[in-house]
């Protein structure tokens, strides 16, 4: 399928997000943002789950329970990611890593299933890996099912509301190339999170 013309530039940014997250991540090298190459430590699993401030919602261990202010840990499997119910705890929690990450990739994921898939995906299906290497690959899969489904759509399907019936979200009453757009800010901010939560915790105290 020919690519739309208006959809060509959302993805090379969804492209652009996922690669600079990926290296950021996982190394060996990334792009400063001038072309000169650094090296990049892998994401480790104390690194992944380290909590900066006290009270961090994360990634936890499901017999260890939820964390503070959580009621719940969202997901299947042994690890889950904190979470409350409707209305969310204000201030919200400041997040790990770990959770930041469990996010996106339930969130590519869900939504590449509710736009290409069997539409059938719920929060208490995704497994939250509990350690880095797991949530990187976790990501890298995630992001590659989205651009999988953004490239089933056509002019019809950017203008068509509801092309995603992802469950946790407005979709069913956006149109999908404002679904698109929003997926990517997601990428793009959490991304970020993420690369400074990065510099702390290698700049943190010994």
């Amino acid at each position: 399928m020919t690519i739309p013309p208006r959809l060509t530039p959302l993805l090379e940014q969804f492209d652009f997000a996922c690669e600079r997250l990926l290296a950021r991540l996982a190394g060996p090298v990334m792009d400063s943002g001038n072309g000169v190459e650094i090296g990049v430590v892998p994401l480790g699993d104390d690194e992944y789950l380290w909590e900066p401030v006290p009270d961090c919602w994360s990634v936890r261990r499901r017999g260890d329970g939820a964390g503070a202010r959580a009621t719940a840990l969202a997901g299947a499997g042994d690890w889950g990611r904190d979470t409350a119910d409707f209305p969310h705890p204000f201030p919200p929690p400041f997040t790990t890593i770990a959770w930041r990450l469990s996010h996106l990739s339930e969130m590519l994921a869900l939504r590449a299933d509710h736009t290409h898939g069997g539409r059938t995906l719920t929060r208490e299906d995704y497994r939250t890996p509990g350690d880095a290497a797991g949530a990187v690959a976790a990501f890298e899969t995630a992001s590659a099912a989205w651009r999988e489904a953004l490239l089933s759509a056509d002019d019809t399907a950017l203008d068509t509301v509801g092309y995603s019936a992802y469950p946790n979200g407005s979709d069913a009453e956006d149109l999908f190339a404002d679904v698109v757009w929003w997926v990517n800010q997601e990428v793009l901010h959490h991304g970020a999170e993420i690369a400074l939560l990065r510099d702390l915790y290698r700049a943190r105290p010994s």
